[in-house]
This record gives structure tokens, sequence and C-alpha cells, in this order.
């Protein structure tokens, strides 16, 4: 069953749990600071797999000492609960990487 997508005010209220996380080109956005590249990789590829485990993939993009995500719905073409399920769980994990 395909998600619904969720209208401006419940994207913010979704949003009001996750302070760091903006809507950007529609997508939910956040970027990561890391220690060094190493941190920053390990993150992407902790990341990657929640993605697989979801079947649900982001824009991750790597820099030196940075981590950016950006997810959306493609498929119903918005953002939907699935976007922030991946978002939530993200964010359980950044901790463990040291990002802030």
């Amino acid at each position: 069953m395909a998600q619904e997508t969720l209208t401006p005010r419940e994207i913010a209220d979704r949003l009001a749990a996750l302070p760091e996380w903006s809507v950007e080109d529609g997508k939910i956005a956040r970027s990561y600071r890391l220690a060094d590249h190493f941190a920053a990789t390990a993150m992407v590829v902790h990341v990657a797999g929640i993605q697989q485990e979801l079947n649900h993939h982001s824009d991750l993009t790597l820099g030196y000492n940075t981590v950016d995500i950006a997810v959306n719905s493609h498929d119903v073409g918005g953002i939907t609960d699935r976007d922030f399920d991946l978002a939530a769980r993200v964010e359980e994990i950044a901790p463990t990487h040291g990002a802030s």
C-alpha cells in the first residue's frame, strides 16, 4: 500500500521532534559534522545498512568530516512517514559516531 504524502502542517509537527532537520527542495534534510573522514565514512556505511533494512533510501553526501542526508518518498512524490522513520533511525545512531 502506498504511503500518503504529509501535509505541510504534519511535516512541521514531525520536524518538531527532529530539531536539526528541515525541509529543503521537497525533502527533509540534515547535515552532520564528525571528527574526521573515517568517522564520517563509518556513519555513511551505518546509514546505508539502515536504509537497506527499511528498503528506503536517501541522498547521502560524504564530505571530509561531514555527512549530509536528504530524503523523500520518490514513489509518491513527497514527504511521508517513511522519511521521518528513517530520519529518526539516523538520529538514534548519529551519536555513536560522534556526530553533531
